[in-house]
Formats: structure tokens, C-alpha cells, sequence
């Protein structure tokens, strides 16, 4: 999760601060955002070039991917509750320290962190797929434009 982290690689999520957590916390949500949009350019791309991407002999591999995208998107709008909530607890903890179990917030956002690594893991595996097979096929048009 290199690009999320952003943080140094010592326990930092049980010595950091409230409000360095929560500045994590944002960039995730931010990060996560960007990464619904990518989700929906990513199925508008397999949705233009779908009937073309079928007839390559790809439909097993497209429908797969495409019920991943969807269980991916599903993921991410859960991640970004998940997020929302967690900075709502974390304003809670820099507002009154000792209203909330700091302890359990602090496992919250490593658990949160771990949950948000793996998405990004598996999105762009998908994301290579999708490019790789949409290049192939972009590659067979272009030829077949050449030649006619």
C-alpha cells in the first residue's frame, strides 16, 4: 500500500497523534474516491468494447472480471463508510480524548488500513487485466482498419 501509507514504517498507528491519524484517514478517503471513480471508467471501458472484447473468445475471462469490478465497487462504498466513519471517530477522540477507547480506535484504523492495502491490491490486479485485454482487442481494430 505504498501510495496510502504515507506514513513511517515504524508503529505509527500506536504512537502517532489523533490528528496525524485522522490527515491519514483523509488521504484514504480521498484515495478511495479516486479509486470509484477508476472503477466506473473501468466499466465504461469493458461497456464499449464489450461485444468487441466477446467475440475475441475473452467472455469467460470478461464476465469474471466484470462480476470482480462489481464486488469491487461494492467494497470500495464499504470502505468509504467504513472511512467516513472512522474520521468520525477520530474527531471524537481529538474534540474529547477520554470520551472515547482510544485503544479500540487505534485497531479500527489498523484494521482499516489492512482492509484498504488489500482493495488496492486487487483493484489494480483487475485494472492490468482489464488494460491487457483491452489492448489486444484495440490492437486487432487498428490492424484490421490498416488493412482494409
Amino acid at each position: 500500500m505504498e501510495n496510502l501509507k504515507r506514513k513511517p514504517t515504524t508503529d505509527f498507528n500506536w504512537e502517532a497523534q489523533w490528528q496525524q491519524l485522522y490527515i491519514l484517514s483523509e488521504n484514504w478517503y480521498s484515495d478511495l474516491h479516486f479509486y470509484k471513480d477508476d472503477l466506473r471508467f473501468l466499466y465504461a471501458l469493458i461497456e464499449k468494447y464489450f461485444m468487441k472484447l466477446n467475440h475475441n473468445g475473452n467472455l469467460d475471462e470478461m464476465r469474471e472480471i466484470a462480476k470482480e469490478l462489481s464486488q469491487e465497487n461494492k467494497a470500495c462504498e464499504e470502505l468509504l463508510d467504513k472511512t467516513a466513519l472512522h474520521l468520525k471517530h477520530l474527531a471524537g477522540l481529538i474534540d474529547a480524548p477520554y470520551k472515547y477507547d482510544s485503544h479500540q480506535c487505534r485497531n479500527e484504523h489498523e484494521k482499516l488500513e489492512n482492509e484498504i492495502a488489500f482493495f488496492v491490491k486487487k483493484f489494480r490486479k483487475n485494472k492490468k487485466a482489464i488494460f491487457s485485454i483491452t489492448e489486444k482487442v484495440m490492437k486487432k481494430e487498428i490492424q484490421k482498419r490498416l488493412t482494409q
